[in-house]
């Protein structure tokens, strides 16, 4: 079976986890934390990054530190994984669901600014009202659907004129890069995943960066149970969401390849947006790419009018080849506990995620692999 995304662990992973063994250093303290936090920070062009357990924690971090309180809304695309979401539940607040645009499946900032102008009114002291609920709106927060980076550039001016923080869920966007440059000047702060299936993975885990200095300060001291040492004194509710050395270790070692890495991603997108582009004229398209993007997964999309039953019977024919494909996000609207948040038309949203088919993109993924996912996606359409 050629699996769709495993980690690749074929660097100094086992070096750096026996050295961590051997000093006992396996806990949150340790020599590959700061130089985990160190590659993360100059990768994505920030001043400084601060390591958590998971991307989830570092969102729900990042949000507690610019200021999200309860019974307040945020701003995210309804097409994002659930654990964006999770982390404004964490707060104690709720996510104002919106649209994404068709050119790079990333909430649509022309949107945000027409909601924000016409449903939002600016109370005496400068906060923005959400009329329809009365609720502060708290924060925007666009998401890298698949490492793609949205117009920054309106985000910024539309955050600038409502006086609202920027964070941005940056989960699998490791190595994408915006007019030239990382990303980590785009927004007040961005937060990645490290996960199993990311393109670089420490197992788990996930990091906080930015270049504004007081909030990250405030992130790493929330995420280090807000701790005033060196005695047991804590000035604010803080979390324990700190890094392992044993994580940072294989983190260490997956940076040092991250060129490696994100070159392949891109190269299996070219790979496959290229040998499927003649499925076009049975209205199969591919996934969409921004300059820079880090191409985390690639794949397929049904043609218009397909319902998610067409893409798993597609997933099921796949896997009869040797192939692993999935469906991918449902929507957050669409999920249990966020059916009843304000929300825009998600008309795109409801016919776009039950038609999207990810294939096989590991980094160690072979030429005869992609060959092989070809012809099996070929024969199904031809």
């Amino acid at each position: 079976m050629i699996p769709m995304a495993i980690p690749n662990l074929t660097g100094n992973e086992k070096k750096y986890l026996d050295k961590c063994i051997e000093t006992t250093f396996v806990s949150s303290v340790g020599e590959y934390v700061n130089c985990f936090e160190e590659m993360v920070a100059e990768a994505t062009g920030s001043n400084e990054a601060v390591a958590t357990s998971c991307g989830t924690t570092g969102i729900h971090a990042a949000l507690t530190a610019i200021g999200v309180k309860y019974n307040e809304l945020v701003i995210i695309p309804s097409f994002t994984f659930i654990a964006t979401a999770n982390a404004i539940h964490q707060c104690g607040a709720e996510p104002w669901l919106m649209e994404v645009s068709e050119n790079d499946w990333c909430l649509d900032p022309n949107l945000v600014k027409s909601e924000l102008e016409t449903n939002c009114i600016k109370s005496g002291d400068g906060s923005v009202i959400h009329k329809p609920s009365g609720k502060r709106v708290a924060a925007i927060m666009p998401v890298y659907t698949l490492g793609n980076i949205p117009d920054m550039v309106a985000f910024r001016e539309i955050a600038k004129t409502y006086g609202l923080p920027l964070v941005v869920d940056a989960a699998c966007a490791i190595g994408a890069e915006y007019m030239g440059e990382p990303f980590g000047r785009l927004a007040d702060l961005s937060i990645l995943s490290f996960n199993g299936n990311k393109t670089i993975t420490c197992g788990g885990g996930g990091a906080v960066v930015g270049n504004n200095d007081e909030m990250v300060k405030h992130v790493r001291h929330l995420t280090t149970t807000a701790r005033v040492w060196p005695d047991y004194d804590f000035d604010e509710a803080g979390f324990n969401y700190r890094m392992t050395n044993i994580q940072a270790g294989v983190g260490v070692a997956q940076m040092e390849r991250l060129s490696e890495f994100v070159s392949t991603k891109r190269r299996v997108r070219d790979y496959y947006n290229n040998v499927f582009s003649d499925l076009a004229a049975k209205g199969i398209g591919v996934f969409p790419t921004t300059a820079g993007s880090s191409c985390w997964f690639s794949g397929i999309v049904l043609s218009e009018g397909s319902v998610l039953e067409d893409s798993k019977k597609v997933c099921v024919e796949l896997k009869e080849s040797g192939i692993e494909a999935r469906p991918f996000w449902k929507p957050i609207h669409l999920q249990k506990p966020y059916k009843n948040c304000p929300k825009t038309d998600t008309s795109y949203t409801e016919s776009l995620w039950q038609r999207i088919i990810t294939l096989p993109c590991s980094t160690n993924i072979t030429d005869e692999d992609l060959n092989q996912v070809k012809d099996a996606v070929r024969n199904i359409f031809l």
